[in-house]
């Protein structure tokens, strides 16, 4: 059993926003593989799956992922450091980065905190994508930068990003 776990925030306000490109990055794998989401309570998530691969879209808002993520690792008696994969933004990356880390701290991420919390450790694997934009970032500040939307420019890069991540999660579920 893999899980895959994307970071963001539920409601539409929040849709294609910095915080949200764990969400978005789940939406654009489920959409290229004809999944369909389900509201799933018992573990504060929605969900989809293929095989043995639970995808999870956490419904508890960013800061409280943890809640949700370690519901489902103790339910399905899964190993964090082989069994799961967090696929969240990273605001110091630049923008279309992706970048792979088997463990790790927080860098300031409050999903990652949230998650180290409720798991007690930080052997996960995490796939950090990339969402700076530093003129935008300086004139916003940190919490509202996060929350912005994707600009014109970025959102015309996504599809390729995002088949990129696709890519990855691929290679996750298949070793």
């Amino acid at each position: 059993m893999k899980l895959i776990i994307g970071f963001g925030n539920p409601s539409r306000q929040y849709n294609f926003t910095r915080h949200n490109f764990g969400f978005l990055a789940l939406d654009f794998y489920a959409k290229t593989h004809d999944l369909s989401w389900k509201s799933d309570p018992k573990f504060f998530a929605d969900t989809t799956r293929i095989d043995d691969v639970i995808f999870v879209k956490p419904q508890t808002f960013y800061n409280r992922v943890g809640e949700s993520v370690s519901k489902f690792v103790k339910f399905y008696k899964l190993n964090p450091a082989t069994d799961i994969l967090i696929v969240c933004d990273d605001f110091d990356l630049p923008f279309g980065t992706i970048r792979l880390r088997e463990q790790g701290t927080t860098a300031g991420n409050n999903g990652l905190k949230s998650t180290i919390d409720h798991l007690k450790t930080t052997q996960f694997p995490r796939l950090r994508l990339g969402s700076n934009n530093p003129p935008i970032r300086e004139t916003l500040g940190d919490t509202d930068f996060v929350l912005s939307k994707f600009t014109p420019e970025e959102r015309e890069q996504l599809p390729q990003i995002l088949t990129k991540i696709s890519d990855k999660i691929d290679d996750f579920t298949q070793n």
